[in-house]
Order: C-alpha cells, then sequence, then structure tokens
C-alpha cells in the first residue's frame, strides 16, 4: 500500500489554476488557431470565473441553451455544466475538436467567453443518486505530474472507500499537461469527501467546492 501510494504521488500532484491560458497557448481575450483534429472529437472543460455572488444557476442555463443553439457551427457537443453561484465560477464540459471552436461558440452565443478551457480525460461515470449535495473537488499537482493512469488507480482508492463516508464519487477528469484533476460526487458536505479522498490515498484536494449540474 504505501510503496503504491508513492508511485502515486509521484505521478500527481493535483491542481486546478484558473489561468489565462486556452490549452498551451491561447488567452481569454484572444481565441487561439489551433488545427482541427481529423480524428475524433476531444474532451474540453471550460472554466468561466465571474463575480462572487453574482452567478445564478438560471441565469447560467439561459447562457447554456444559447451555446446549445450556436454550438453546431463550430461542430461542437456541450455535454453538461456545474455552477458555483457562491465563488461566481461556472464549468462546462463539451466535445469538441478544439479549444478554440469552443471559445468560439461561447463568444457567438452570449459573450460571456471562459477565461481556460483544457483538454481532458476522463473516467467511467456513476449515477447521481440524488441524496445529497453535488461537490467538485480540485487537486493540483504541477505540469507534466500527472497521467491519467495514476488518476484512474486513485480513484478505484476512492471507490473502495467512499461507503464509510456516505460519498458517490460519479467521475473525474484529468488535465495532464498541467497536473490538474477535477473530481465530482454527492456528499453530505466537503468534509466527507477531504475524509474520503485523505483515507484512499492520502492525495487532499486543494478545494472543495458545492455546485449545481445542468446539461
Amino acid at each position: 500500500m504505501k510503496n503504491a501510494l508513492s508511485i502515486l504521488v509521484a505521478s500527481t500532484v493535483f491542481y486546478f489554476s484558473c489561468s489565462s491560458k486556452i490549452d498551451k497557448s491561447s488567452t481569454a481575450t484572444t481565441p487561439v488557431k489551433d488545427v482541427k483534429s481529423s480524428s475524433a472529437k476531444n474532451l474540453y472543460l471550460d472554466v468561466h470565473n465571474l463575480e462572487p455572488g453574482k452567478v445564478t444557476f438560471e441565469a447560467v442555463a439561459g447562457a447554456h441553451q444559447k451555446d446549445l443553439a450556436t454550438q453546431g457551427k463550430y461542430d461542437v457537443s456541450f455535454i453538461k455544466y456545474w455552477v458555483d453561484e457562491a465563488a461566481g465560477k461556472v464549468y462546462c464540459l463539451a466535445e469538441s475538436p478544439d479549444s478554440a471552436s469552443v471559445y468560439k461558440t461561447h463568444q457567438e452565443a452570449h459573450g460571456l467567453v471562459p477565461q481556460l478551457v483544457r483538454r481532458v480525460s476522463d473516467g467511467p461515470e456513476s449515477t447521481i443518486t440524488l441524496n445529497h449535495k453535488l461537490f467538485l473537488d480540485i487537486h493540483q499537482l504541477g505540469a507534466g505530474n500527472v497521467t491519467a493512469e495514476a488518476v484512474a488507480a486513485a480513484h478505484a482508492k476512492d471507490l473502495a472507500t467512499q461507503g464509510k463516508y456516505d460519498v458517490n464519487f460519479i467521475n473525474y477528469w484529468v488535465d495532464e499537461q498541467t497536473g490538474t484533476v477535477m473530481c465530482l460526487s454527492e456528499a453530505k458536505d466537503e468534509q466527507a469527501v477531504i475524509n474520503t479522498h485523505k483515507e484512499a490515498h492520502g492525495l487532499i484536494p486543494n478545494e472543495v467546492r458545492p455546485v449545481k449540474q445542468g446539461k
């Protein structure tokens, strides 16, 4: 167990930075011109940093409908989104040929462009039970120090431990380039999420935030 944890810690230092980059080189104010892939679409997670206390789930739901009406023009498929009303943050998950297409869809749909669009991979999704609140917990580690395989192993340990703390881990997303992992779970409170991670593998999130989910 200790050896496995040591390997995992060496390969995973979690952090979710809200920088102004879109993928490797783009900024929040200038969409990138990355080359569209001729293969299948990639998965992207974008972050909008708005004013704390001035974001409502209802307003984001309205903006999301505009995204859905515009996405076809850029070959984007928005999957779901999460709103942290207290912190004024919105997270959107989409499939897209590239990060610029995600940015352009938001820009044309309603003008609320993300500060960050990152390419991610995910894991197998569990069913939401609606028994508790939803939380996004964010781990940051450092560029190049996270692998999808290491996070999958950590997630398996979370699943083996979650029942003890009445937590239901639903899914996670990994940005290997920046060393970022975000986990979605249901729990009675933030501490239950932290306790599960701590006992399962010792990798405690930098923050745990209550969110509302839409799609």
